[in-house]
């Protein structure tokens, strides 16, 4: 590997510090985006049942903001009501928006610079490969001949160019086949986010709704 790396010179430098990147970005969206992480399943429901009757207390709102994404989003709902009993759905519904956008923009980490890298990697190989050029090129004799030139030169400048474009698409391909599967997961996940919050944003308008009445009689 070493002798890769001194035969492609200097240019694979950049490549080698956006694979490294890569691999750390790919890693940690992994872990982050864990199902547990973000929906568990019969979540809604727990909250739905915990809050039929009335909000819960503030530690129970604090353990299931702490739960997950999809429990922050919940939580805010929570919140919004016990910190104001009179506010209204549309002040709930604002504070679960929020939370929701804050939930999102979590779950969307690190996927510009995975594409970015995506898109920069075949670029840098470019890079590599026209400074190998250049090198060959410079390895001619001034009458143009190459067989006047310096070898060990025009070897070098062939290895600059091929090892760059290669090593190039060898970092791009598996950063944009990443960055499309984790862009397609969040998307999924935003998507169960958006309806699990607004079937409990219903629910907690119906004890808005009960708790106004109350107050009314």
């Amino acid at each position: 590997m070493l002798s890769i790396i001194q035969a492609a010179g200097w240019p694979i430098w950049p490549l080698i510090l956006c694979s490294i990147l890569a691999l750390a970005f790919i890693l940690e969206r992994f872990i982050k985006l864990k199902s547990a992480r973000v929906l568990s399943p019969n979540l809604t429901d727990e909250a739905i049942s915990v809050s039929r009757e009335a909000v819960p207390a503030p530690d129970v709102i604090k353990q299931l903001e702490e739960h997950s994404a999809l429990g922050a989003v919940l939580a805010a709902g929570w919140r919004a009501i016990s910190s104001n009993p009179q506010c209204s759905t549309e002040e709930m519904r604002a504070a679960m928006e929020a939370a929701g956008r804050k939930a999102a923009h979590q779950l969307e980490r690190y996927l510009p610079a995975l594409a970015t890298i995506a898109s920069a990697a075949p670029l840098l190989g470019l890079l590599g490969t026209v400074i190998g050029m250049i090198e060959i090129f410079g390895s001619q004799a001034p009458s143009g001949s190459l067989s006047g030139g310096n070898p060990a030169q025009l070897a070098h400048g062939i290895s600059v160019a091929l090892y760059n474009t290669a090593f190039g698409l060898i970092v791009a391909i598996p950063a944009l086949i990443f960055w499309r599967y984790f862009r397609a997961r969040v998307d999924g996940y935003i998507l169960e986010l958006e309806l699990s919050a607004e079937r409990f944003a219903r629910h907690l308008e119906l004890h808005c709704a009960r708790t106004r009445r109350g107050v009314q009689e």
